[in-house]
């Protein structure tokens, strides 16, 4: 499927399949075409070339109202004089409906949405959370076959966000409806998906389970995006490549390190990029391989984990470093002088291309 406005093409080749019943997340950074993509599936956004498919029957040009979805969007878009009850069942009346039928969907989907008891009120009575489950009431009472999600929560504050990203999972739960929800938030997609698209510049980067794009991302891009924290990129150089590893020197260091591939390293002498998790990066001794000396720069304790950000010549941002909270004397301080462990098993490498050597199974780390 693709999109152009003019000459200027939004979406390249998007080649995707969506299954019955699964909850699939487009994200990727802001002007990258998610929404684009999602307006398209709705039928708000005319594709100019490819197929799109629901249920089998091929919709390009089938109007929106047709189509067999709902979509919630950013914006609750509730009617104000009307109360939580009518603005449910507005749609319903608009089509004729019968009044019994009315009633029954629009209180089983405020039984479902915990909000049965605030059917008499008017949207300006209501708390952000109430308002955007009143939203997505007025798409369930259509009993749609796909759920269309723009990011819902983007207005709502930080608290009630992961509170509605658990409404939003158990709704899944219950309705077992197909659901695309589109976000930003790449915490959001990481506990909402059952599968999630990585979108960039309007192309599909990597689809798969939250895990497998955590685990073993694809690129560069994926990598980067994926993770919170993100994850560290230190610039490298190929020494040598042995059976499933290799050993790069880092720029501007006499440093090297080994890390394990899994793909075709080129050859000596290539450039690489190394990445590495905040949480996978260890305090070191002496005894250990693989090991950076810095000075912390900068300490941020959150009681049960600790970061660290600690500069390392060549890389323009402090390497992110997460550990367990610690007290009391063995606590980090701005200053101090600290080795880093990174374990060959932990490490990334990206060709010059961005295209990841390595894609293993989650490493397997000592504390």
């Amino acid at each position: 499927m693709e999109k152009a406005y003019g000459d200027v093409r939004i979406l390249h080749g998007i080649d995707l399949e969506i299954r019955d019943g699964e909850f699939m997340v487009f994200v990727g950074p802001s002007g990258c075409g998610k929404s684009t993509l999602l307006r398209s599936i709705a039928g708000l956004e005319e594709i100019t070339g490819g197929e799109l498919a629901i249920g089998g029957r091929v919709v390009n040009d089938v109007p929106p109202s047709e189509r067999g979805i709902a979509m919630v969007f950013q914006s609750y878009a509730l009617y104000p004089h009307m109360d939580l009850f009518d603005n449910m069942a507005f749609g319903l009346k608009l089509a004729k409906v019968p009044k019994a039928e009315i009633e029954t969907a629009v209180r089983n989907a405020a039984k479902i949405l915990h909000i049965e008891h605030l059917l008499d009120r008017k949207p300006k009575d209501l708390s952000g959370g109430q308002r955007q489950r009143v939203a997505i009431g007025r798409a369930i009472v259509r009993k749609p076959d796909v759920f269309l999600f723009d990011e819902p929560l983007s207005n709502l504050d930080a608290a009630l966000r992961v509170r509605m990203r658990y409404e939003f999972a158990k709704l899944h739960e219950d309705l077992k409806t197909t659901m695309i929800y589109v976000t930003h938030d790449q915490v959001e997609a990481m506990t909402l998906a059952d599968r999630i698209v990585v979108l960039s510049a309007g192309k599909v980067e990597q689809v798969g389970s939250p895990l497998e794009l955590y685990e073993h991302p694809c690129n560069l891009f994926v990598a980067g995006f994926i993770g919170s924290p993100k994850m560290n990129f230190l610039e490298a150089e190929l020494v040598a490549i042995d059976a499933g590893h290799v050993d790069v020197r880092l720029t501007g260091s006499k440093v090297v390190l080994r890390a394990r591939v899994d793909g075709s390293a080129s050859a000596v002498g290539d450039k690489v990029m190394l990445g590495v998790r905040p949480e996978h990066i260890r305090r070191g001794d002496h005894g250990h391989g693989n090991l950076l000396h810095s000075t912390v720069a900068f300490v941020e304790s959150l009681g049960g984990i600790t970061f660290a950000y600690c500069p390392y010549p060549g890389i323009e941002e402090a390497l992110t470093c997460q550990f367990e909270g610690r007290n009391g004397a063995d606590r980090l301080r701005s200053g101090q002088d600290l080795d880093l462990h990174l374990p060959a098993e932990a490490l990334y490498v990206f060709d010059a291309d961005g295209r990841a050597l390595r894609r293993l199974a989650a490493p397997e780390l000592e504390a």
